[in-house]
């Protein structure tokens, strides 16, 4: 079947009716979110995709494929580029159809996801540092062998399967107003989207991407896919730099919204999953609730029946500290300061007694010079933006100089762990912050690229258990090592970003 090929509406859900999927899939359920529910005064379901065998969605598109390829196709056996779910779904229906079944792997995938691979039947391949040098691979060895290539995301058949579950989502609640579904390849979107739009028109459907991984939004703004920079790696499941041609095409046809949501808030809706069913979704697999929260605060929306979808559950289970220590943010029940207090007996204790009764969850100081202080706190907040503000105000007018650093990423993930270092002297010094992939002989390839040519003055470097580490660099540079120094980033091939105006670094760093 080509991608050549456009298909109408009808032929989709033709295709959507006619997938064999439960050959192997799970009809899950549409579980109510009680808490949730309560507290957005709205009726909040969710799909609970990862109690597939595979726990994640990606099986029904993976089998859908596989099982209507040609028996010589079967023969000749399949393969497929994935670091994740899209790898496990397939390797299970290559067991299930006894189809073999070779998965290209970056070999930054973690230990976890390799060994659920092999244990559902694959052969695993680990080939270079990220997903496009695996799939670039997996393409050669389907030339080679005469192996079908398994895309992710971008063919009919994968995203009818797909679609498969907004089948089952307006079965189990013909009432719906709106159903909320992630975006990283376009595939579960499209599907979900063209079904309902051909069934029941009237229930809305809003794709939901990170706001750094928002291939989608590029798209739509561009009128035609386009390829991203780069792509954060928090919520990795939809870390997809260009979105398919197909899955454009049907997500701009029959998609009734977008919004885009922040790591924190992914991370909010991971404990808003977690207390309402007990489940660990990964971040992908909590994106769509994330942008259900947020799309129903920005539409004032009350009594109305929204769904979303959790697509995956295959966490790394050492992420979750970065998980836990977000989501207060994420639901704005922590606020982060920068204040600047004298430097003299009883400081303090004033500004403690401004702060009230409420409750510090940081505060980081060091001593700097004889006149002034800069600290660093965390406040726990009941009342959101408007106690922040509040705060912030009795501050000011206690004569605190105040800056607001609850949005500020660097100040968030690098900054509170640094507090209290200065240098001496004056430097020239610039701030970059990276994320690095976690394979080993990362970071002395970043030296042996940067850090043997200009002097680093600054480094942190923190991972929560994911795939990529995040690093805050500084260097000694001159105005005129600049252009070099841009050329020697380029060549080091690390998404990076220039920190060195960021409010939090000025005030406890340089």
């Amino acid at each position: 079947m080509s991608l050549t090929s456009l298909k109408s509406g009808a032929e989709y859900l033709r295709q959507i009716l006619r997938a064999p999927i439960y050959e192997v899939a799970t009809l899950t359920p549409l579980q109510t979110m009680p808490r949730l529910s309560e507290r957005l005064n709205n009726q909040v379901q969710i799909k609970r995709e990862d109690r597939q065998p595979v726990h994640s969605f990606k099986l029904r598109g993976a089998y859908n494929m596989v099982a209507n390829l040609t028996e010589e196709q079967k023969q000749a056996g399949v393969i497929a580029a994935s670091a994740g779910n899209h790898a496990q779904g397939m390797a299970f229906s290559g067991t299930k159809l006894d189809i073999s079944t070779t998965i290209v792997m970056p070999k930054t995938t973690p230990d976890i996801k390799v060994d659920a691979v092999r244990a559902f039947g694959g052969t695993v391949v680990l080939h270079g540092n990220n997903f496009d040098e695996a799939k670039a691979e997996a393409e050669r060895l389907s030339e080679l062998h005469g192996y079908t290539f398994v895309p992710p995301f971008d063919h009919p058949l994968v995203i009818a399967g797909q679609g498969t579950i907004g089948m089952e989502m307006i079965q189990q609640n013909g009432n719906l107003d709106y159903i909320f579904v992630p975006v990283g390849g376009g595939g579960l979107a499209a599907g979900v989207s063209v079904l309902v739009k051909q069934l029941m028109p009237n229930i809305k459907v809003i794709a939901v991407e990170p706001e750094d991984s928002a291939c989608l939004k590029a798209a739509l703004d561009a009128g035609h896919p386009v390829t991203l920079d780069q792509v954060s790696m928090f919520a990795d499941g939809v870390a997809v730099k260009q979105i398919g041609s197909e899955t454009f095409r049907l997500c701009n046809e029959n998609i009734d919204g977008h919004i885009t949501v922040s790591s924190d808030e992914i991370c909010a809706a991971v404990k808003d999953i977690f207390e309402d069913t007990r489940a660990i979704a990964e971040p992908s697999g909590a994106l769509a609730l994330a942008g259900l929260k947020k799309f129903a605060e920005q539409n004032e929306l009350k009594d109305k029946k929204l769904s979303t979808i959790l697509s995956g559950a295959n966490t790394n289970f050492h992420g979750l500290r970065y998980v836990s220590e977000r989501c207060e943010l994420g639901e704005k029940r922590e606020g982060l300061l920068a204040v600047t207090i004298p430097e003299r007996p009883g400081a303090f204790f004033e500004f403690c007694n401004i702060i009230g009764g409420r409750a510090v969850t940081e505060f980081n100081y060091r001593y700097n010079d004889d006149e002034q202080a800069n600290i660093f706190v965390g406040v726990r907040l009941h009342e959101g933006q408007v106690e922040l503000d509040s705060i912030i105000n009795d501050l000011q007018q206690g004569g605190y100089p105040v800056v607001d650093l609850s949005d500020d990423e660097m100040a968030k993930l690098h900054i509170r762990y640094m507090v209290g270092g200065k240098p001496k002297t004056p430097i020239k010094e610039r701030l970059y912050s990276f994320e690095f992939p976690e394979y080993p002989g990362a970071l002395v390839n970043f030296l042996s690229t940067l850090g043997t040519h200009w002097n680093i003055s600054l480094f942190n470097y923190r991972n929560h258990g994911a795939d990529y580490g995040r690093v805050l660099c500084g260097f000694e540079l001159t105005e005129g090592d600049i252009e070099r120094f841009s050329r020697h980033l380029d060549e080091l091939g690390y998404g990076y970003k220039d920190e060195s105006e960021n409010p939090s670094y000025r005030f406890f760093l340089s």
